[in-house]
């Protein structure tokens, strides 16, 4: 059996989907959290990182809201995407790599 993470979507905290969550602006925003879920670490960065380019300068911080990966993740798929680099490693944790979770660190939670 392949050892499959079961991701849920980032809910959007901007002020446009708590004031009007069914309005077309939070269907965006929950369309674009959707296909983040399907994708990889370093196809999900550079996602964003298109994102950003093409809606402009200032929205860097806008896109952190709306898909909850930082700021720093997302001028790093910037640069991704402007300056293609050749050769280069994949970008992509193996199965289990990363952070432990809290519940494994800490019974009490």
């Amino acid at each position: 059996m392949a050892n499959t993470v079961c991701q849920t979507f980032h809910t959007c905290t901007c002020t446009i989907c708590q004031r009007h969550p069914y309005s077309h602006v939070a269907q965006q925003h929950r369309a674009i959290n959707r296909v983040l879920v399907s994708l990889n670490e370093r196809n999900r960065r550079r996602f964003v990182g298109l994102l950003a380019i093409q809606w402009g300068r200032g929205h860097i911080a806008r896109l952190s809201q709306i898909t909850g990966l930082s700021r720093n993740t997302i001028y790093r798929g910037r640069q991704e995407v402007e300056h293609p680099r050749q050769g280069i490693r994949s970008g992509v944790r193996r199965p289990g790599g990363g952070r432990p979770k809290v519940e494994k660190n800490s019974p009490a939670f």
